[in-house]
């Protein structure tokens, strides 16, 4: 037993001994490395991806919706949304509240126009209305403007300013009528756009809040499929 481990012991002197030589011994310049085999590399499959060319025929804001929704992949139940759609959409929607916005402030304008408008009208209808019952009040006289008439003459002459004024009001009273039914229309159009407005910008938040849960869903699903890689 001896004998052996003296001689394992000579053989592990003798193997350090030898590779103290060898790492005393200089390299010579013209000593060529030992040759490496080198082993071809191994191509990797191609897969070819595919273009998606599709394109939305409904520019409507629902046409683009769907038209996001139907381009989208679903995994597990949950879209994948592409950000490029999403922005276009997102664009869309403000175009589109900022175009309503600018109608409704024109609208507005014009309502304000004529309210301007039918105050003036009131304010001449009142005033010939005043002037009728002045020339009522004149109709007994029998001189006017310091000339006497005969009663036949004098009632022809305020009969025909009465013709004419009632006329006149008869024209102003439609016009007015015109003008307070266009009003009423305007109006009724302004808070029809208003609750439009009010129900689609609560429907896109409600949509924009979907979208983002959803999203922030894959997230997940995506640092859980990264965790288990590792």
């Amino acid at each position: 037993m001896k004998q052996k481990l003296l001689l394992i012991s000579s053989v592990l002197i003798l193997s350090l001994f030898a590779q103290d030589l060898w790492a005393q011994t200089p390299v010579k310049a013209n000593q060529t490395p030992p040759k490496v085999q080198q082993y071809p590399a191994k191509k990797r499959a191609y897969i070819p991806r595919t273009i998606d060319t599709a394109k939305n025929t409904d520019p409507s804001l629902k046409g683009q919706y769907l038209f996001m929704l139907s381009r989208s992949k679903t995994i597990n139940g949950y879209k994948l949304i592409n950000p490029t759609r999403l922005d276009a959409v997102w664009q869309s929607v403000t175009d589109t509240l900022r175009k309503e916005r600018v109608e409704l402030a024109k609208a507005k304008a014009k309502i304000t126009e004529q309210n301007k408008s039918i105050g003036g009208l009131q304010g001449e209808i009142t005033g010939k209305e005043a002037s009728l019952s002045d020339t009522n009040a004149k109709i007994n006289e029998i001189n006017f403007l310091g000339l006497s008439f005969t009663k036949g003459t004098y009632n022809i002459i305020v009969w025909s300013i009465i013709l004419v004024l009632a006329l006149a009001l008869f024209i102003v009273i439609a016009r007015s009528a015109k003008n307070i039914l266009e009003a009423k229309h305007r109006t009724q159009l302004y808070d029809e756009i208003s609750s439009e407005y009010q129900a689609y910008k609560a429907k896109s938040n409600e949509q924009q809040r979907k979208l983002a849960r959803e999203l922030q869903d894959e997230r997940n699903i995506v640092e859980e499929l990264k965790n288990k890689n590792r």
